[in-house]
């Protein structure tokens, strides 16, 4: 499991006053108006990253068309702001939102194994999952198979049996014909 989690990336800079505009990385923005803190982390290639990289007071926090206007104590103008542009935001676990039950942070779900329970009550070791994507309706789990083969396996509960982030492990029972799309198809991109 993740002790951190980028929850933004500051993408540019608003106003005069040092505010920064920052894309969320998270499904709750409004999160960041309950933040006292957050660590910033500028890109290795910044001329000042290493000594701008660290934990900064956050002063306020407003969620604004699908941005955040971040100030930060100790950035105070224009300038001084600029110098964060492409930095990510990172809070560690225990400053995260509270999840509702059977929903799961994407960083703790990559790199799960996931075992595939068999008509016979055994399991078999189907991949890794390798990226969530959002889809809108459900998420999707990516899993790469030993034989780098690409699986996009739909998250709900006919397909996952149980997820146990602690252990790393996805159980899934495969919808009739689902993975015979995928192992029979010549055209994977992966292969």
């Amino acid at each position: 499991m993740l002790e951190k989690f980028l929850i933004g990336e500051i993408v540019s800079v608003h106003g005069v006053k040092g505010a920064l505009k920052v894309r969320p990385l998270t499904d709750h923005p409004v999160r960041f108006t309950k933040l006292d803190e957050v660590k910033v982390i500028l890109p290795k290639h910044s001329p000042k990253g290493v000594e701008l990289t660290r934990n900064y007071k956050v002063i306020s926090a407003i969620v604004s068309g699908g941005f955040v206007l971040l100030r930060l104590y100790g950035i105070n103008d224009r300038d001084q702001a600029e110098l964060y542009r492409g930095a990510m935001l990172e809070i560690p676990r225990e400053k995260a939102i509270e999840l509702p039950e059977d929903s799961y942070f994407i960083g703790d779900l990559i790199g799960c194994k996931v075992l595939e329970e068999l008509e016979d009550g055994t399991e078999s070791l189907l991949g890794k999952v390798t990226d969530v994507l959002q889809t809108g309706g459900n998420d999707v789990y990516q899993v790469m198979t030993e034989d780098k083969i690409q699986l996009l396996l739909p998250a709900i509960k006919q397909v996952v049996r149980s997820v146990d982030v602690e252990q790393g492990i996805i159980r899934v029972r495969m919808l009739p014909g689902l993975k015979e799309v995928y192992l029979n198809n010549d055209n994977n991109d992966e292969n």
